[in-house]
């Protein structure tokens, strides 16, 4: 798991799994140490959630209730982008990311 400490130094570390997307999303959504970034929140609760993270679903429905239409595209682009340049951290085609929230 991602430390809430190593991860708001920049560059951050790659995230290994579910849980240290999920807590990138934390830190973004509340600005742990970092400038608070919906989109990117938004971003890492997408990928936490496709990569099986519990509360990852819920947390981006959250985020997305205080996002412009235009910003949780952003989001979604983003997050493909990610996981087109990390095959390897999901199963589900990057494609399928087109959730609206």
């Amino acid at each position: 798991m991602v430390d809430i400490e190593i991860a708001t130094a920049l560059p951050v570390a790659e995230p290994a799994d579910a849980g240290d997307c999920f807590a990138l999303g934390m830190i973004y959504s509340s600005g742990a140490g970092v400038a608070i970034d919906l989109v990117q929140a938004h971003k890492w609760f997408n990928i936490a959630a496709m990569r099986g993270h519990v509360d990852g679903a819920q947390l981006r429905r959250e985020i997305a209730e205080q996002m412009s239409d235009a910003e949780i595209g952003c989001a979604q682009r983003a997050a493909r982008d990610w996981l087109k340049g990390h095959p390897e951290a999901t199963a589900v085609p990057v494609s399928a990311i087109l959730v609206a929230a």
